[in-house]
């Protein structure tokens, strides 16, 4: 697990000001139009993965629409929900090491077009085992 200065629970805990909903600008407009982007708190993501069922898989995309849909945004940011769904990883792995069994099935979220996320504790191979 990747050495931070504060633990995983604190960062997920940790909203920084967050949600926001900002106008889209600059370099962000021209991948994704006019409209307002949604800046998540970390725990909504950690809410949002929690969510998912046994059996079921989610995609990074489906959070961030949903995500823009609770704050009436255009979108859900791209970029920190991808961090945020990887801090809810280390997060859960993290109370996993404490003993904690009830922890966010983060496995079950994939990144974009449904595909593995090498970034999440144990890489690949840790992701499909807990799927299987």
């Amino acid at each position: 697990m990747p050495k931070t200065a504060h633990s995983w629970q604190q960062k997920l805990y940790d909203a920084k000001g967050l949600p926001k909903v900002e106008e889209i600008k600059g370099n962000m407009s021209r991948k994704w139009g006019s409209g307002t982007v949604v800046i998540p708190a970390p725990i909504e993501v950690d809410q949002l993965m929690r969510k998912v069922p046994k059996g079921k898989l989610i995609t990074i995309n489906e959070i961030r629409q949903a995500l823009a849909t609770k704050h009436n945004a255009t979108i859900g940011c791209p970029m920190t929900t991808g961090i945020f769904a990887w801090v809810v990883a280390y997060a859960a792995e993290e109370q996993k090491q404490q003993g904690a069994t009830d922890i966010t099935p983060y496995w079950r979220t994939l990144k974009v077009k449904g595909m593995i996320n090498e970034k999440y504790p144990g890489g690949v191979n840790a992701q499909k085992a807990l799927l299987e």
